[in-house]
């Protein structure tokens, strides 16, 4: 079971889902270990496709005299799945790290004061958005045998 740090608002949920987005590590070999780069992955596309395809919906169904309901609710729908994502995102980046997952963080915050590179003060509790920040770090200073140990 998983415990999160509960944010105020859905607008404070989606920023934080899209500012967590945008710090994890897009890498492959963290695809196999954590869900994180589908989501990401999905939402992006999201983001950038479903605006233009519910427009395109909803006047395709104006168009050709269809049922404005059903097009509207089509349309919403579309626009929906990117909020979906970054809602998830959000929520994800809140939840509190397992306790393994908390030991291998603490022992690659080592390994960046270890190889001369600030290491991060991370506050307990410790969320995913910490281990996002320090993964970032740690693909950018260290060598890649890090993930060896998870």
């Amino acid at each position: 079971m998983s415990f999160q740090i509960k944010p105020t608002s859905w607008y404070k949920m989606f920023s934080l889902g899209y500012r967590y987005m945008k710090s994890w590590p897009q890498k492959k070999q963290l695809t196999l270990i954590f869900p994180e780069n589908r989501v990401i992955y999905i939402t992006q596309f999201a983001i950038r496709f479903m605006p233009p395809i519910a427009a395109f919906t909803l006047c395709w169904q104006i168009a050709l005299g269809g049922n404005i309901a059903i097009a509207i609710a089509t349309a919403c729908f579309a626009c929906s799945l990117p909020m979906q994502g970054l809602f998830w995102l959000g929520r994800r980046s809140r939840t509190l790290l397992s306790l393994p997952l908390l030991a291998w963080l603490d022992k690659l915050n080592k390994k960046l004061a270890e190889a001369g590179r600030h290491s991060l003060q991370i506050e307990p509790p410790a969320t995913y958005q910490d281990l996002a920040n320090v993964l970032r770090r740690a693909f950018e200073h260290l060598d890649k045998t890090f993930l060896d140990e998870i």
